[in-house]
């Protein structure tokens, strides 16, 4: 009789257990920091991926709304993009002080060369990467975001993924984002989190 594997013989349960294991070692501490364009998945992705991990989650969007009792739209209008910015990065700093979470970030916090250092130091990030298509079908189904208030809202978006696609390409890791149920995605991104963490123990 041909004897099972380990891993083969193992519940789901028990899989999804050692996996969380294994990427709470590898992460000693450190924030899970999701980073991507708008429509990217960031949010539901850090939902989910914080609830099989055990973590709590944030998003810094909502906490930056919380701080400057604004909406983000409403910043960008009042204060501009440099002030929002300026904000953005401050509100992160604190959260990265703050206990380990699951924390995604808005599309452009990662550009900032300051917030990218900070992360390095206290996070572990992940792209979240996402083809035009995909992200423009997401962001037009929610209106009202600030830098696709234009004539051409899926030019602005294609023009955002040549500027910053090789800025987030310097996250830890890289996960393709497909057009998947939701947890189909979250169980894709924590396998990728957990092989990555598991070749290091080897």
């Amino acid at each position: 009789m041909t004897t099972q594997s380990q891993s083969e013989a193992a519940s789901p349960a028990a899989q999804a257990e050692a996996a969380r294991q294994t990427i709470l070692k590898g992460l000693d501490g450190r924030h899970v920091v999701l980073v991507g364009l708008m429509g990217a998945g960031k949010t539901a992705m850090g939902r989910a991926i914080s609830s099989r991990l055990g973590l709590p989650f944030i998003d810094s969007d909502d906490e930056i709304e919380t701080a400057s009792t604004m909406a983000i739209a409403e910043l960008f209008q009042a204060y501009g993009e440099s002030e929002f910015r300026d904000l953005e990065r401050r509100v992160i700093a604190r959260l990265l002080g703050e206990q380990q979470r699951v924390i995604s970030l808005g599309g452009g916090a990662f550009v900032n060369d300051e917030t990218r250092q900070a992360i390095a130091g206290k996070a572990f990030s992940i792209w979240i990467d996402a083809d035009l298509d995909l992200l423009f079908a997401r962001v037009s189904r929610k209106p009202g975001r600030p830098l696709l208030q234009n004539p051409d809202p899926r030019g602005t978006l294609a023009r955002l993924m040549d500027e910053r696609y090789p800025i987030y390409a310097r996250a830890d890791l890289h996960v393709r984002s497909e057009d998947l149920p939701r947890d189909a995605m979250a169980a894709k991104m924590v396998e990728a989190l957990a092989g990555h963490f598991g070749k290091q123990e080897r």
